[in-house]
C-alpha cells in the first residue's frame, strides 16, 4: 500500500511548483496569480525505490463569501482526514502571516505527521531567514526552493523516512491470500447499495477485519466457498464541510482503495454514462497495475432495443481506449441484477493478474507472430527478437531479449501487447512489457 501526501498552505507560496517538481511532471497551471489551481491534482512520486501519492490541494471554493480562509479550513480538515503525511508549505520572502497562524492552529491539534515546508530558499540571506518559521513549533522543517529544485532531496529523504515509519506492514499485507476487491467510483453511482445488496446476507459475512487505512473496512466474504476481500470505501461522510470539495474527496477515496486492492471494480451511472472523472480513476488503476472491471449500474432504468447494449459498450470502450480488453458488466443493484456475475467477473481477473505463463508457451505464440510481422528497420538497422520470457513481478511482465531495444518503437509495443492478449487470457489486467538486450 502506498502512503498519501497531501500539500497544503495559503495561497500562493508554490504549492503547484512543488507537486510538479515531486512528480517530474507539469500537470498543474502556474502562475503568480493566487488560486490558479482550480482543479485538485493527483500525482505519483518515487524516491529510493519508494512510491506514494501526491495531492495538490490547491484552489478555490467558488461561490464563497471569505474564500481565502474557507478554502483553506476545507482543504485542509480534508488533508488532515485523509492523508497519512501533510506537507505544509510556507514563503520565506513573506515571514509569518496570520494565515500561517491559523493554519499553525489547525495543524498542532493532529495526530498526523507534518513536514513544514519553507519554500522560496534561493540564497544564503533567505535560509537564515527561514529560521524564523521555527518558532511556530514544528519538528519538522525542511527549506528549500521548489522553483530551482534545491532542497528536494533533503524533503523526499524526510518524506521516505516518515513512510518507512508509518506503514511497516506493508510485508504482511503482501502475504494477504485472499483476493482484494476494492469498489470505487464517483459519488451516488451506487457504492453502497452494491456492497450492501452483496453482504447482506448475514451467514456469508466470515468477519470484519479493520482496515490498515482510517475509514476503509475490509469485509471477509465467501461467496460459493471462494473468500475474498471486499475493500469498502463507499460511506464516505456526507459533511456539510466537504460538499463543494466532493470530487476531491471521493478521488482520495478511490486512490487508498486502488492501493490496497488486486482487482477494482469501476462503478458507472448507466444514465450519465463515463465521465471525465471516471477516466481520472481508470488512469489511476492502470498506471498502478491492478485489475480492473467497470460495472454499468441502473441498467434496469434505461429503455433499450436489440442495439443499446452494444452501443453502449462500444461508447465506454471509445473512452478508454487504447486499454480497452476490460470486461464490462451491466447491472442493477437495485434489482439485484447480475450483481454476482460481477463479483465472477472480478475473480476471473484475479486469476488472469496472477497466472504465470510457461516461456515455452509464450515463445510457441509469439515467436510466429513476430515472423508474421517483424518489427520495422531503423536507420537500415534490423531488429531481431530472440525470445519472450515472463518476470516474476506481481502483476504481468514480459520480457522481450532482442538486439537493439532501443529501436523498438511504441506501435509494435501495442502490436506485442495484442497478440499477448489474443492469446491468453489477459482481459482485465494492465501488462508491462520491456525490451533487454540480448
Amino acid at each position: 500500500m502506498s502512503a498519501t501526501i497531501a500539500i497544503v498552505g495559503r495561497p500562493n507560496v508554490g504549492k503547484s511548483t512543488l507537486f510538479n517538481r515531486l512528480t517530474g511532471q507539469r500537470k498543474a497551471i502556474v502562475d503568480d496569480i493566487s488560486g490558479v489551481t482550480r482543479d485538485r491534482l493527483y500525482g505519483i512520486a518515487e524516491w529510493g525505490g519508494v512510491e506514494f501519492n501526491l495531492i495538490d490541494t490547491g484552489g478555490f471554493v467558488p461561490h464563497s463569501e471569505d474564500v481565502f480562509e474557507k478554502a483553506i479550513r476545507e482543504q485542509v480538515d480534508i488533508a488532515l482526514e485523509e492523508a497519512h503525511i501533510v506537507l505544509w508549505l510556507v514563503d520565506v520572502t513573506t515571514g509569518i502571516t496570520d494565515l500561517d497562524q491559523m493554519m499553525a492552529d489547525k495543524l498542532r491539534k493532529t495526530e498526523r505527521e507534518v513536514i513544514l515546508v519553507v519554500n522560496k530558499v534561493d540564497n544564503h540571506q533567505r535560509l537564515i531567514d527561514a529560521s524564523e518559521f521555527y518558532s511556530l513549533g514544528f519538528e519538522n522543517q525542511v527549506a528549500l526552493s521548489s522553483m530551482s529544485g534545491s532542497g528536494t532531496g533533503e524533503l523526499l529523504d524526510t518524506i521516505v523516512d516518515k513512510i518507512k515509519a508509518i506503514l511497516p506492514a506493508d510485508e504482511e499485507e503482501e502475504k494477504q491470500q485472499h483476493p482484494r476487491f476494492a469498489i470505487i467510483g464517483q459519488p451516488n453511482v451506487g457504492k453502497s447499495s452494491f456492497v450492501n445488496a452483496l453482504i447482506g446476507k448475514q451467514r456469508n459475512i466470515v468477519t470484519d477485519i479493520a482496515g490498515t487505512t482510517r475509514d476503509t473496512i475490509h469485509t471477509l466474504y465467501n461467496y460459493y466457498n471462494k473468500e475474498f476481500l471486499l475493500i469498502d470505501t463507499a460511506g464516505i461522510r456526507k459533511k456539510s464541510k466537504v460538499h463543494e470539495n466532493l470530487e476531491f474527496y471521493s478521488v482520495i477515496r478511490a486512490v487508498k482503495a486502488i492501493d490496497e486492492a488486486d482487482v477494482c471494480l469501476l462503478l458507472l451511472d448507466a444514465q450519465v454514462g463515463i465521465e471525465n472523472q471516471d477516466l481520472k480513476i481508470l488512469q489511476i488503476v492502470q498506471r498502478k497495475k491492478k485489475g480492473i472491471v467497470i460495472l454499468v449500474n441502473k441498467w434496469d432504468l434505461i429503455e433499450k432495443d436489440n442495439r443499446t447494449l452494444a452501443s453502449f459498450k462500444e461508447s465506454i470502450e471509445s473512452r478508454i481506449a487504447p486499454f480497452t480488453d476490460v470486461p464490462i458488466v451491466f447491472i442493477s443493484v437495485l434489482e439485484k441484477q447480475r450483481i454476482f456475475k460481477a463479483i465472477e467477473t472480478a475473480l476471473d481477473v484475479y486469476k488472469n493478474r496472477q497466472q504465470k505463463i510457461t516461456t515455452s508457451k509464450l515463445n510457441a505464440v509469439m515467436l510466429p507472430a513476430i515472423e508474421r510481422y517483424p518489427p520495422p528497420s531503423v536507420k537500415g538497422k534490423y531488429i531481431k527478437i530472440k525470445y519472450v520470457t515472463q518476470l516474476p513481478t506481481h502483476t504481468p511482465s514480459f520480457a522481450f531479449f532482442c538486439n537493439l531495444p532501443q529501436y523498438v518503437k511504441g506501435p509494435y509495443k501495442n502490436y506485442l501487447e495484442n497478440q499477448l492478449r489474443k492469446a491468453f487470457p489477459l482481459s482485465g489486467v494492465p501488462i508491462n512489457i520491456f525490451f533487454r538486450k540480448k
